[in-house]
């Protein structure tokens, strides 16, 4: 199988890893020096530009910044699509649009080739150790064409729906922390402010209703005022614009969202716009 892959940030860097175990893979990057650095620990080739990686691949996948940065790489001048072979397979891994989405799965479909929306939860461990989330719009014969390639790095990968479903199923993942991290920054906040241990505490209603992936991988860094890791506070912001946008064209106003977004402007206003997500804390300690 030969593979590309496409932006080897955070997330791509280790994906592209795990790739390599079963594929013979060629990256490419805006930054020439992470590509370099890629190469020289694992192996495999390097293009100057995406077209060049795409052409000749099985399959590509690209894992990028936003909406613009996916078209950039894609349909842009020297752009992957175009440099595709009839029967391949476009992955996109960026979180984006649904609107997006159909626009690629659109223009492959021009050119014989499958596209997939594929946007991964799990954050950077769970791509440094393959163990990602990973939620996907599409053709259930492309989705099958993909699925073995996408396995090299995800512990669960489910095909929700036409192209455009995966983007969306990966608005609602983060509706969801949204909320559970702003209440669990609350919680810690009034354990200490009550005078008690909030490590004691949460060890114990991590035991009971209360769990949450947040609260287990969480709460002693948030609890030790360390932001420096994780999903950055900067991406959050852009995945809400997203689904409050998709909000507006379902006629739901998404209050707590909204508000938490609100919560994660203050938090920038900080300077913590690199933070980790869990840094909500950090906003009401400052008040």
């Amino acid at each position: 199988m030969k593979a590309a892959f496409i932006g080897l940030g955070v997330m791509g860097f280790p994906m592209a890893r795990h790739l390599a175990a079963g594929c013979e893979v060629t990256v490419y990057n805006r930054s020439s020096a992470r590509a370099e650095a890629w190469i020289s620990a694992h192996g495999g080739a390097m293009a100057e530009t995406p077209a060049a990686a795409a052409a000749g691949a099985d399959i590509v996948l690209c894992c990028v910044g936003n909406d613009d940065d996916v078209r950039q790489v894609l349909l842009g001048e020297h752009g992957a699509l175009d440099a595709m072979q009839a029967g391949a397979v476009l992955v996109d891994h960026t979180t984006a649009s649904a609107e997006l989405a159909r626009e690629l799965e659109a223009a492959a479909a021009q050119r014989q080739v499958g596209f997939l929306d594929a946007p991964v939860s799990g954050g950077q461990a769970g791509a440094e150790n393959g163990q990602l989330t990973i939620m996907v719009g599409g053709d259930a014969e492309v989705f099958a064409q993909a699925l073995p390639t996408l396995e090299h790095y995800a512990r669960c990968v489910k095909l929700l729906g036409p192209a455009g479903s995966g983007q969306l199923a990966k608005m609602v993942n983060q509706i969801c922390i949204a909320g559970v991290v702003q209440g669990l920054a609350e919680g810690l906040d009034f354990a200490e402010r009550a005078g008690l241990d909030a490590a004691a505490v949460v060890e114990v209603i991590a035991q009971g209703a209360a769990q949450s992936w947040q609260m287990e991988n969480r709460y002693r860094t948030m609890l030790a005022g360390e932001y420096e890791h994780g999903f950055a506070v900067d991406w959050m912001r852009k995945d809400l614009a997203l689904v409050m946008a998709e909000g507006e064209r379902f006629g739901m106003p998404l209050e707590l969202t909204r508000m938490v977004d609100g919560f994660y402007a203050d938090v920038q206003n900080m300077g913590g716009g690199r933070w980790d997500t869990s840094s909500l804390l950090a906003r009401l300690k400052s008040e």
